[in-house]
């Protein structure tokens, strides 16, 4: 049975260049052993296996010639595997006929280049359209949607430029806006930033970073760098000669690297530039969405469950916070009376952008969702500790809100 969740599933996916590679596939598809490094050729994808979940960002990260970009030339149907199989929302991409093929790079792929691959004979409004035109979609609707997009990215502007006369940043920006104004789902990067002068490829890191928290796009993303796969991906896939060697999120490859060759790679990464707010964010912490709730009680739950500080939710979004001090001192007094307002940060912000701030508060930190949602909470302890590897194995600090968190609310605690 299709799972809904998966946008892009790879199952035991192989490439070997080779003149040979009629015959290994069907050794491969008989179940047999392969010894990939006596292969006539190049066996550039071994054996990826791993599922995307809709709206993740899936980071591919590995030096030159380690297969990654093989590998996504597979995801969108331009490598045929040797063995193996790509899924895309659960139609099969590898088998499908050359007219399905297309239709679902239409529909449901959008592909940013590291070199743009932009129309030189057309102008950047016409390039951003240019999806929307293959789709035939009517003209008023590409103007709007082209108008749009440019915006979005920052290229309001420079409509009836040509690609020609833009810097390479701009360009670039112009592949974002035409594979955002196509309307599909998944948008696979490959390189799209590595051409790019440091300060410019750092704007449009933030940039994709901002839209997918706002859009909940799935972005399957290749890159050599590892603090841009640290940066970008809500997981991580690191790729060594052809062979995913570890799956993981950025707390998980620093602190638990499947082999030497992570953490050699891991070994000098800027924490505070990698870790977001959500992945260090405190989400065991008590909450209450009563706030007529006594400070006695208060205490009681914050003792109980080990922690200094609850947090007041009004539909799932934080009031504030209760610190247990002010709850011990005045238990008559409600949680009303004692809640701290104090300032939200979005779960993508870098925690080297809040040293400053948890410094000058009394409370923690509060780290919200998109949606405005409670994340989790973060006090001066947790985000010097999130600089450590101990910090970093606590399990609070990089789970999602958890369905049985102590909650009260006006029937009760539950």
């Amino acid at each position: 049975m299709t799972d809904q969740r998966v946008a892009v599933r790879a199952s035991h996916l192989h490439k070997v260049f080779s003149p040979d590679e009629a015959r290994i596939g069907a050794q491969l598809a008989r179940g047999e052993t392969v010894d990939f490094d006596r292969v006539r050729g190049t066996a550039a994808v071994i054996d990826a296996d791993f599922e995307v979940r809709k709206g993740e960002s899936f980071v591919v990260m590995g030096l030159s010639g380690s297969g990654k970009s093989t590998l996504i030339r597979m995801l969108n149907g331009l490598n045929k595997p040797t063995a193996g199989t790509v899924e895309i929302n659960g139609t099969n991409l590898t088998d499908a006929s050359p007219q399905d093929v297309r239709r679902i790079r239409r529909d449901q792929i959008s592909m940013v280049f590291q070199h743009f691959a932009l129309l030189p004979h057309r102008t950047v409004a016409a390039n951003v359209a240019y999806g929307l035109e293959v789709k035939n979609a009517p003209k008023d609707e590409q103007h709007e949607q082209s108008r749009h997009w440019m915006e979005r990215v920052g290229l309001g502007d420079v409509g009836d430029k040509y690609p020609d006369e833009l810097s390479g940043g701009m360009r670039q920006r112009v592949g974002l806006a035409r594979a955002l104004a196509a309307g599909t789902d998944i948008l696979l990067m490959d390189e799209a930033f590595s051409a790019l002068d440091p300060l410019i490829r750092s704007d449009l890191q933030t940039q994709l970073v901002e839209l997918q928290a706002e859009l909940g796009k799935t972005v399957v993303f290749i890159t050599h760098d590892l603090n841009e796969a640290m940066k970008l991906g809500d997981r991580v896939a690191v790729m060594r000669s052809g062979r995913i060697v570890q799956i993981g999120t950025a707390p998980q490859l620093i602190t638990e690297p499947a082999d030497d060759y992570v953490a050699r790679f891991v070994g000098d990464v800027d924490r505070s530039r990698v870790l977001t707010a959500g992945m260090v964010a405190d989400t065991t912490a008590p909450q209450v969405t009563a706030t007529d709730t006594t400070g006695a009680e208060l205490a009681r739950l914050m003792t109980e469950s080990g922690h200094t500080v609850a947090t007041v939710l009004g539909d799932r979004r934080p009031l504030g916070v209760v610190l247990l001090q002010d709850a011990e001192a005045e238990p008559a007094r409600t949680a009303r009376d004692l809640i701290l307002t104090e300032p939200t940060v979005p779960r993508i912000t870098p925690i080297g952008d809040l040293f400053g701030l948890a410094a000058h508060r009394r409370g923690p930190v509060v780290v919200v969702d998109r949606g405005g949602a409670l994340v989790g909470l973060l006090t001066q302890d947790r985000l010097l500790a999130a600089m450590s590897d101990e910090g970093l194995r606590d399990p609070a600090a990089t789970s999602r809100p958890s369905t049985d968190t102590q909650l009260l609310g006006a029937g009760g605690a539950r």
